[in-house]
């Protein structure tokens, strides 16, 4: 019923056209700045007299915007209005829904350098990272329409005299939705909008240093006509109101994505049958990443050094996928090095509005664990580039950071540091490189330069990653071209963005009719 699937495409940002637009929607987002937003509850805009502000990583002192928070009861209200939208929208065929979805979908492509521009105030997103955040965002609300549609079928099954058999999908009811900051549109709608698409309502509490692009995203759910209560936005303290939205007897399933800690937290949680509760909860968990890169001597170096640098330093590192480890076979080794560091002292460190390549990361307590990390690297390992903070306008910002020689076992090539920070690690050869790539409790990207068919086949079978890319950067899957999701500590690989996510919030229905006695 819909056109194929197409991936949104990316804005060329050297035409001046395209320039001069983005400018002037950073321009309309800055007369905008510092409004308040209520709480999305059922339909009902509620000012719960509590503030989460929201400030501009690069220019602490901006405040971009504040949301209202939610406490227990409203947390406990926001569940209620879920499954009392439950009913009717599990009803809806999922044509209807789809349709509700495409209309969304036109919204956002209709406002997409808009809604870029409020990621780069308040995620510090430079003008491409934020634009593939908005345009990630537009495919999943898109792919997922499609999807829907399709799982609606009948699942074929055997035929049986005297009956009809019949065996097909429904949706499981109303669920909790926890994303991250760092992808604060992207993952966010990919993570109601599955669920939701499948039939299901849900309640979103965004990350607390990134709301406002949240409300804006529910801005234009309501103008698409979603029934009041489907998608209900409820920011707040996590330790006010996490353990509330997890623990709920009535929650019907959590979709997280975040940290490994918090993560295990909430899975242990999830899995404990609460008082008045009729189901197991389903739970998926979307952690993190110790992301590795290899290079072999077979490999176009030059393209190695470009794709590990794109990798660690696209949004200051701060994605489950950047790569985090360049492991490097021993002949090609110190000429990999040179090559990524030369790189690295390219880039250009400034305010992401003005589209520089390195901006602030998330916040105060971001830029001090990270270099809290940086410093625990220097007594073990060889600081070859950055290291430090940046003073620009109080903002967070930490130079592109690169350390040499490694040891694979280290704190610096095991923990998700979570920022602009690579460890370049020698390995004797392909073997003990393919060896190091899979040492960590982590397995989500990976990637391998080579131009040697027998051991890119062996990284095929044997590097254990949900997502590998061979012989280009490790970041940047597309939606239905490459479903994101890893293995190990790094989550429940959900594969966001591929065919089997929906299915994921559904259960299996049969139905047996016998006509003969």
């Amino acid at each position: 019923m819909f056109q194929p699937f197409v991936n949104e495409p990316y804005s060329d940002f050297t035409v001046p056209a395209n320039e001069a637009a983005y400018r002037l929607a950073l321009a309309g987002v800055r007369e905008h700045l510092g409004v308040h937003y209520p709480l999305v509850i059922g339909g009902e805009h509620i000012d719960s007299g509590r503030k989460i502000e929201s400030v501009n990583p690069g220019r602490p002192k901006e405040l971009v915007g504040s949301a209202a928070g939610a406490d227990a009861q409203l947390a406990e209200r926001a569940i209620e209005a879920a499954w009392a939208a439950f009913a009717g929208w599990s009803q809806r065929s999922a044509e209807d829904r789809g349709r509700h979805l495409v209309k969304l979908a036109a919204l956002m492509r209709d406002r997409k350098y808009e809604l870029s521009a409020w990621e780069t105030m308040e995620a510090s997103k430079n003008w491409p990272e934020a634009e593939a955040d908005v345009a990630e965002a537009i495919d999943f609300v898109e792919y997922y329409a499609r999807q829907a549609v399709q799982l609606a079928k009948p699942i074929e099954v055997g035929d049986y005299p005297g009956e009809e058999n019949e065996s097909h999908l429904i949706p499981i009811g109303a669920g909790v939705v926890i994303p991250p900051w760092n992808f604060p549109l992207a993952i966010l709608a990919g993570m109601a909008i599955g669920p939701v698409a499948a039939g299901n309502t849900v309640v979103v509490k965004p990350a607390s240093t990134t709301p406002i692009i949240a409300a804006k995203f529910i801005e234009l759910v309501e103008a698409a006509g979603f029934p009041p209560g489907v998608i209900n936005y409820l920011p707040g303290a996590g330790s006010e109101i996490g353990d509330i939205l997890v623990d709920h007897p009535r929650t019907r399933f959590v979709n997280f994505t975040g940290s490994k800690e918090v993560g295990l937290r909430i899975a242990a949680r999830s899995a404990t049958v609460q008082p008045g509760q009729m189901w197991l909860k389903r739970a998926y968990m979307e952690m993190g990443g110790k992301d590795a890169q290899i290079v072999d001597e077979t490999a176009d170096l030059a393209a190695a050094a470009r794709g590990a640098v794109a990798g660690a330093f696209g949004f200051q590192g701060q994605k489950c996928s950047a790569c985090s480890r360049l492991i490097v076979v021993d002949a090609v080794y110190d000429e990999v090095l040179d090559a990524v560091v030369g790189h690295t002292a390219e880039l250009s460190i400034g305010p992401a509005e003005d589209d520089f390549n390195v901006n602030a990361v998330i916040s105060a307590g971001q830029q001090r664990s990270i270099l809290e990390e940086i410093e625990k690297g220097r007594a073990v390992s060889k600081l070859v580039a950055g290291g430090q903070p940046v003073d620009l306008e109080g903002g967070f910002y930490i130079q592109p950071t690169v350390f040499a020689e490694v040891e694979p076992d280290s704190r610096l090539a095991q923990h998700e540091i979570f920022g602009p920070v690579l460890s370049v690690i020698r390995a004797s050869d392909f073997d003990h490189a393919l060896r190091i790539a899979n040492s960590t409790e982590y397995a989500l990207t990976g990637g391998l330069f080579s131009s040697d068919r027998d051991r890119i086949e062996r990284a095929r079978r044997e590097f254990h990653v949900g997502n590998l890319y061979i012989n280009r950067k490790i970041t940047g899957a597309l939606v239905g071209v490459q479903p994101f999701g890893g293995f190990r500590m790094s989550g429940s690989n959900a594969k966001a963005g591929g065919p089997d996510y929906l299915r994921l919030f559904m259960e299996m229905k049969t139905v047996a009719e016998r006509w003969i006695g």
